[in-house]
């Protein structure tokens, strides 16, 4: 818990420091972060609600960051190969974004806005770069998010065994969600 603490903390202190004292930076510790393989032998879902997420719509720039750990699988047997063999998350505890968006963001006017995130994920010591649209949302005061896209385990080194490679699709969908508020 103390690892989590520091982590968060060193995040938001890094988020606060690049987005300038002026700007209006919206937080969360609870965003969502899920993916999903459906295939015929067996379908895998894993969900993480312990996700850090800054906005800061004046500069038009985003991160996520998670602890790996935190995902949790439908089967306690997935959940242990996914941090043991997949991700290895003893030796890479977390995966960040970080990255901007394109579009008008107003915090002030309530409404839902169509952006195109670009940035870069890092996941298992490896950056790939990644675009996609998705919907922000400004509601009473505070932002909403949501978007889906798809990686692929071997874009970022991760092996999938022979033996369970039938199981597992070759791309996963991920959905994340997020809900900020002001860090006033």
């Amino acid at each position: 818990m103390i690892q989590l603490k520091k982590f968060v903390t060193a995040a938001v202190l890094l988020i606060i420091v690049h987005s300038g004292v002026h700007s209006q930076v919206y937080l969360t510790r609870s965003g969502f972060v899920g993916f999903y393989s459906k295939m015929p032998l067996e379908d895998i879902r894993a969900e993480n609600n312990q996700v850090f997420a800054a906005i800061d719509p004046g500069k038009k720039t985003l991160a996520f960051s998670l602890l790996l750990r935190g995902f949790m699988f439908t089967k306690q047997l997935m959940q242990d190969h996914f941090n043991e063999n997949y991700v290895e998350s003893d030796k890479y505890p977390k995966a960040s974004f970080s990255g901007s968006f394109t579009g008008d963001l107003p915090p002030d006017k309530d409404g839902v806005y169509k952006v195109t995130v670009k940035g870069n994920i890092s996941l298992h010591n490896v950056t790939h770069p990644i675009e996609t649209p998705a919907t922000l949302e400004v509601k009473g005061g505070r932002i909403l998010g949501q978007a889906e896209f798809k990686l692929k385990p071997e874009d970022f080194n991760i092996k999938i065994p022979s033996l369970v490679r039938e199981k597992i699709a070759q791309e996963m969908r991920v959905d994340v969600r997020i809900d900020c508020g002001t860090n006033k």
